[in-house]
């Protein structure tokens, strides 16, 4: 299988699969695509990055997994994919309550949240803090979208006894993987118990690879920097 994705320090959609794949020992050929200022995407004429997409997939965007001469787009169509093709991984939970449960969370991963990730930008390399504080201070949404997150992984590991959401590794700590790294970009204040999960899922394998290949890339974006003009 090929998975494409974009910048590691950048790209919160393409995290998600990936760091499903790595952590679910999956084997997958990654194709990193680089991202441009997408200029005129309605005809991909002058942005590399959207040509050479649009001879994979008809959205144009990342990530995507193509599996022989299968084509699966969106993370959610990708994560449902990857547990109906690899069954013995138990990408979701096995019991069908919380299986239930952990795909309602996902989906509202997928439309939610974004005030969060409006002012938020995933950033792995930087260290923000300073902008969080004034971020936290002047926005209510995320506050709101922080808040949201809190109570939700906290009734969630309560409910299952941890460390993961649903106990162990699933597509939902997958799903939520862009959102912690947000957590630690900005510094934004969650309480001892959402901060200790934070912190699990940064010490997942999976997690780390990626991290450590963000920050091995070097390649700062202007337009994906709205907080840091000088990397």
């Amino acid at each position: 299988m090929k998975l494409y994705i974009g910048n590691k320090n950048y790209s919160s959609w393409s995290m998600r699969p990936w760091v499903l794949m790595t952590q679910a020992d999956i084997d997958f050929e990654e194709i990193a695509l680089r991202f441009d200022d997408f200029t005129d995407a309605s005809t991909y004429d002058q942005s590399k990055f959207k040509r050479t997409l649009s001879t994979v997939t008809p959205t144009g965007k990342v990530p995507v997994l193509v599996d022989g001469d299968l084509v699966v787009w969106d993370t959610l169509a990708i994560a449902e994919y990857l547990a109906e093709r690899f069954p013995e991984k138990h990408l979701w939970p096995q019991e069908r309550t919380a299986r239930a449960r952990a795909r309602s969370i996902c989906a509202e991963m997928h439309s939610g949240f974004g005030a969060l990730r409006t002012h938020c930008p995933m950033n792995v390399e930087a260290r923000l803090q300073s902008m969080g504080a004034l971020i936290w201070r002047d926005k209510g949404g995320v506050r709101a979208d922080v808040e949201r997150l809190q109570d939700m992984w906290c009734a969630l590991l309560q409910e299952h006894g941890g460390p993961m959401l649903f106990g162990a590794f699933s597509i939902a700590d997958a799903y939520f993987a862009p959102m912690c790294s947000r957590i630690k970009t900005y510094g934004l204040p969650m309480n001892d118990v959402a901060s200790a999960y934070v912190n699990r899922v940064h010490a997942l394998p999976g997690m780390k690879a990626w991290v450590e290949d963000a920050l091995a890339e070097r390649d700062f974006l202007d337009f994906e920097e709205p907080y840091r003009l000088t990397p």
